[in-house]
């Protein structure tokens, strides 16, 4: 199957895999062998943010990284409405597919209730998890809300993210600390998977989802105390936005009692383009823990 866009081989030299879904199909990366480690994404992002955590780790652990339907490179069904259900409901199906067992789960932004719908659902097939600026439960904080309501509202919200493509253009490098990686084409790694108003919904699905599912945001939080046992590593890049302040890090401390946590003074909202030494090393530190990994 053909790429939709063209993306530097340097930058991503990974093997494209597809999994044929219902009238559409999930991309996503296969790559290494070792312990299975599931990489999950956020808004407007896809498995190109994994792209140095892959390459740093792969000779010693089995990465796989999925584009949710409408992100990246994959197709979504004719039917599909872009939901945050919709799209744990495609990783649960590719976990399936693969039959991943005894994996580590590594989520950030939206791929935290994406991950953790299955997570407090299957807490024994997981042995370790990776948390970075994300939440699982029912907005609470105003700045939180508000943002909802403008980057997922109407008529404003749904003209900035489907005609001026606002997250992959603007927040995107607004959510990096390091300006110098921002380079023209991680920016073009970013905009290209949405090349048309109708391509961008799903970038204006998600911050709507944060008031429109909450119903579904508390029932994953009624099931975190499953998790209690499972061995964390939480990864908290500081200079995130007023959305994900350091109070939302010491609820997963309380969720993940067995949790180990890294503050990253030099790190924004997208802590893998800022830190992905760190979530690498994240990776390794939860697989010492819990399979015996090799921790460098």
């Amino acid at each position: 199957m053909n790429r939709p866009f063209e993306i530097d081989p340097e930058e991503y030299p990974f093997t494209d895999r597809w999994l044929p879904y219902r009238d559409g199909n999930i991309h996503y990366v296969d790559e290494g062998q070792g312990p299975a480690i599931l990489l999950l994404h956020g808004n407007p992002t896809w498995s190109y943010l994994y792209r140095n955590v892959i390459k740093e780790l792969r000779k010693d652990y089995r990465l796989i990284a999925p584009d949710y339907p409408g992100f990246g490179m994959s197709k979504a069904p004719a039917d599909y409405r872009f939901t945050p259900q919709e799209h744990s409901k495609a990783v649960q199906d590719l976990i399936r597919h693969l039959d991943l067992k005894d994996f580590i789960l590594v989520v950030q932004d939206w791929g935290g209730p994406v991950g953790l719908n299955y997570a407090v659902q299957h807490r024994e097939n997981l042995c370790g998890i990776v948390v970075m600026n994300t939440w699982a439960w029912p907005a609470e904080i105003m700045p939180m809300k508000l943002f909802s309501l403008a980057m997922g509202g109407k008529p404003f919200g749904y003209w900035l993210q489907t005609r001026r493509n606002f997250f992959a253009k603007t927040i995107v490098p607004n959510g990096i600390h390091h300006a110098e990686k921002v380079t023209d084409r991680l920016r073009k790694a970013y905009t290209d998977p949405f090349p048309t108003p109708e391509s961008r919904i799903p970038t204006w699905v998600f911050p709507r989802s944060i008031r429109k599912e909450r119903t579904w945001l508390a029932g994953i939080e009624s099931k975190l105390p499953n998790l209690s046992d499972l061995p964390a590593h939480i990864l908290w890049g500081t200079k995130d936005s007023a959305g994900f302040p350091l109070e939302q890090m010491a609820k997963w401390q309380k969720v993940l009692p067995m949790n180990e946590t890294e503050m990253l003074e030099d790190a924004s909202h997208y802590v893998q383009e800022d830190r992905p030494d760190r979530v690498a090393s994240a990776i390794r530190r939860v697989s010492s823990r819990t399979l015996g990994g090799v921790l460098r």
